[in-house]
This record gives C-alpha cells, structure tokens and sequence, in this order.
C-alpha cells in the first residue's frame, strides 16, 4: 500500500480557509445566428484597456470576464453571473458562444483584432495580436476557455513544510502538469468543430456530419493539436523546478531572434506586425496548460513582477466551457478543481526532468485526442499505465483532500464532487465531450454549429430573466464610465513616441530585477 504525504492525509486548517479562487472567461460575441460579430466593443461596457471586470482577449468580439478574488466557490460564481447579466444588458441582440471552439467563421482577414485606443499601452496590446495574427492565423485565436486562479494566503506555506511561496507554487504547478490530462478527460468539452474552423489546415479529423468534423473519443480538441499549440514553441525547455530557473528558460525565449519570425519583420511600412521578433513576443504568448502568476503594475513585464515580488497565484488554463452551463463553469467542477489543485499542492512532487516534461506533453495530447477510448494507455515514467486505473488513483489520493474541505467549511459539497468526477469512469457517457456528441446528433441532426447555438441561446434567456439588482447596475454602469475616464488619462500622458515605448518594454532590461 503507499503512503501518502501526512500534509495529504491532513491539510493544515490555515490552507483550507484561506483559499481563494477567481475565474476569468472568454467567449466570443455572436449575431444572432450565429455569426461572429462585427460590431465594435460596445462603449456602453467600458474600456477593455482599463476595465478591472471586462475587456476582451485576441479578437475585438471576444469577451473577457474577469471576477475578482474569492473567499468561496458560489461568491465567485454569482460574480461571474452578474458580469454576465450586465454584458446582456448592453450587447443587444447578439450572444455569448456558449462553446470554446468557433462555428461559422468568416475568413481569416475578417476576424477583427482587438483594440485598445491610442495611448503606447493600448497600442502595444493591439500590435501584440497582430504578431499573433501573423504567427499562428487568426482562427486559432478565436478559441475560448476558462482560466481558473488559485491562491493560498500567505503564511501559511511554512505550516505545509515548504520554505516559501515559490517552493509551493512550483510544486503545485509540476504536479499539475503531470496530471493535467485528468481535467481533460473529466471536463474536456470540444470533441467536435464546425468545418470552418480547420478550412485550409491539414488535421486528422473526420466527417460527424456535412459541416461538422470531430474525433470519435476526443474530449478536448482545444487542448489538442488544432487549438493552442505552437510549433516554434516545442523547441522550449522550460523547467518548473524554482522560480529561477522557469524565469532564466522564459526570458531566453523572450530575447532570442527567431528567423521564421525575423522574416515577418516588425513593421510593413508604417503598419507594425508584431511586437518583436523573438521566440515570444511578451511572456503570455507562453502556451501553457498553467502559469505561474503576480499582479503586475502599469507597465511592468511580468517576468520581472515575478522575479521581483514572487509568485502570488497560479493560473490553470486547461478548462473548457461547459457548453451545459450559462457562465461556463458549475460549482461542482469548481469544487473539484480545489480539490485536485490543494491535491496538486500537497502531495509529492519530485523535480521535472526534459524526459517527465515531453511525457506530460504526450499524455495531455492523446487524452485530448482520445481521452475517451476504451483501453487507452498513457506514459507514467516510462511505462504505460491504464487511463482508468490512474485515474482512479489520483481521485482516491484526493478523498483527503475533500473531506478535509468539508469538515473545515461544513457540508458534503467537496466529497460529492469527487465522487461525481469518480462516477464518470464508470459511465464515460455521462462526460461533458460524450453528452456534447450526443446531444449534437440526437438534437441537432449532427450539426455541432446548431448545438452551440441553441446552447448560446438558452444562455442569454437565462440572463435575461434574471436582471441585474438595481444596486449593481449602478455599480457596473460605474466601473464602466471610470474606466473610460481613465483610459482618456493614458491617452494624454504618454511622453515617449510609440517606437520608444516597444524597444523599451521588450528590452532584455525589462525583464530583469
């Protein structure tokens, strides 16, 4: 029988009431049929430059809702709900896709890139999605996902035997790495595109229907070879054993020239096309399952916020939207998520290897791929282990971990999110990847275009019935207006040409303490 860590078996009562959690969501704004939007972001939500709740990610129709810090998984959850009441209220008749992968995308030069206004700041984060645009084609960037942050307060980590905050973060993040794939399989909810998506690319995919492409035992085709991967990245050897080195393996691939995008060039004329020419424009073009995270202030690279300040949370980015679930993430997998990341954090986690880190690779692409195949097997130090069995394993190290949140907190919440996740190794159909097939050929005549949208719809219905408390209106209508005020305010302080502002901020010297 093994034997677990004693942190494991009993968490330190400081760790478990001390968590916090925030959750940031992406989704792309859709006519009502579907369409991607061609509006504008609407200037009735704010700035998406300086809005602490609202902006928007790679495309100018792709929202990002962002809650704040939170003492419990139904706080941040109503949190999110009510930014999402507010985006309805001032959206009009469009929608929020209720899917992570795309439907019905228009050609790739007519999805619009995101804009920030005028000042250097705003300008950088434009020219940055244009380099996006330029390396891996708009498409891909159209995806969305569910960002889930995680933090533990500080003080408490000496109680749990670790020296500091970046110890236990980087123990945390291994572990994470190492059995990422489990949220995958339990979670994953792309097993299927509409055809447009992959129009042009060459992929494995096959026919689900005339429009609808799929793999028959994917759970995440997002977290696969068609959504956030990068070629040139794969060349990255990044360590996750202390801060130190992680940072020291980033800032190589954010200063060293690489020549396929040292052909892009910086500028066309007086267009510019990307931010630099290195491996990584900035340290978010990472593509990585979870990061390590700090709060940076106004125009700080946030490398050297970490290298500074240390790391304050991390950010896991492995979770699709739950297309059964209007803010695209329920409170039991939210729960499980607790669990499996105070799991992650307090049991052992030996130093990674390059060996370890292309066998993570490995497993996360196959359960991507083929999660849900009967039989399947994945790389564990070499040698080949049942997904099943694992899996059971890794759920049973959590009990734990669960029933530890429980006592603390009160109620059964935890335990039944464990057992749930437990019950769909049993019965693989009740999976959010397998109910989505179903629901698409059974519903839909096999179109995954029509399930995202009817999803998309009762979503907004859902909203709309529901309103924003006046109270809170109020509140947002606020945040809105202040962050337009002071975008105004960047927008006339800005003292350095926007040539001067790029060559400073993607100086080797930002990078560094």
């Amino acid at each position: 029988m093994r034997t677990l860590p004693p942190r494991l078996l009993s968490p330190p009562a400081a760790i478990l009431q001390g968590l916090r959690r925030g959750i940031e969501k992406e989704s792309l704004r859709v006519e009502p049929h579907g369409r991607l939007a061609a509006t504008s972001h609407p200037r009735s939500l704010g700035s998406a430059l300086t809005h602490p709740k609202i902006t928007t990610d790679f495309s100018e129709a792709q929202l990002e809702l962002i809650t704040g810090v939170n003492a419990t998984v139904a706080t941040c959850l109503d949190e999110l709900a009510d930014i999402h009441r507010f985006v309805y209220a001032n959206i009009g008749d469009e929608l929020l896709w209720g899917t992570s992968m795309p439907c019905g995308l228009p050609d790739e030069s007519s999805i619009p890139i995101a804009r920030f206004g005028e000042s250097n700041v705003g300008r950088a984060k434009t020219v940055y999605r244009n380099g996006l645009a330029h390396r891996y084609g708009r498409r891909m960037q159209t995806i969305s996902g569910i960002h889930y942050n995680f933090s533990i307060p500080t003080g408490s980590w000496s109680l749990a035997g670790f020296g500091d905050a970046n110890e236990a973060y980087f123990s945390l993040i291994r572990n994470v790495r190492r059995h990422s794939w489990l949220l995958l399989y339990l979670f994953g909810a792309s097993p299927a595109v509409c055809s447009t998506f992959v129009e042009g690319r060459e992929h494995q995919l096959q026919e689900f229907s005339p429009g609808t492409l799929y793999l028959p035992y994917a759970t995440s085709l997002r977290m696969g070879r068609l959504g956030y991967q990068s070629a040139a990245q794969d060349v990255l050897d990044v360590s996750y054993n202390d801060l130190t080195s992680y940072a020291a393996s980033l800032e190589d691939a954010l200063t060293r020239p690489h020549p396929p995008y040292e052909a892009i060039g910086i500028r066309d004329g007086g267009e510019y096309r990307q931010l630099a020419t290195s491996l990584l424009q900035i340290e978010n073009e990472f593509y990585s399952t979870v990061r390590p995270k700090r709060v940076v202030r106004r125009g700080e690279r946030p490398l050297h916020a970490l290298r500074e300040r240390g790391v304050q949370y991390v950010e896991v980015r492995a979770m699709d939207l739950d297309p059964f679930c209007a803010v695209g993430i329920n409170a039991q997998t939210a729960r499980f998520l607790d669990v499996f990341l105070l799991h992650c954090l307090l049991g052992d986690s030996p130093p990674d290897t390059r060996e370890e880190i292309a066998e993570t690779g490995r497993n996360r692409l196959l359960v991507a791929a083929r999660g849900r195949e009967p039989g399947l097997r994945l790389d564990r130090y070499g040698k080949a282990t049942d997904l099943h069995n694992w899996a059971a394993q890794l759920l049973t190290d959590c009990a734990p971990v669960a029933a530890a949140l429980d006592a603390e907190l009160g109620g059964g919440d935890y335990r039944e999110a464990l057992a749930e996740a437990g019950r769909t190794l049993t019965e693989p159909e009740s999976l959010p990847s397998a109910r989505v097939l179903a629901a698409t050929r059974e519903q839909h005549g096999g179109s995954y275009f029509r399930f995202a949208l009817e999803q998309s719809r009762q979503h907004r219905a859902e909203f709309l019935a529901n309103s924003l408390r006046p109270e809170l209106k109020v509140a947002f209508d606020g945040l809105a207006e202040k962050s337009l005020a002071d975008q105004r305010a960047l927008e006339t302080q800005d003292t350095l040409s926007f040539e001067e502002f790029r060559q400073r901020y993607v100086s080797p010297d930002s990078l560094r303490v």
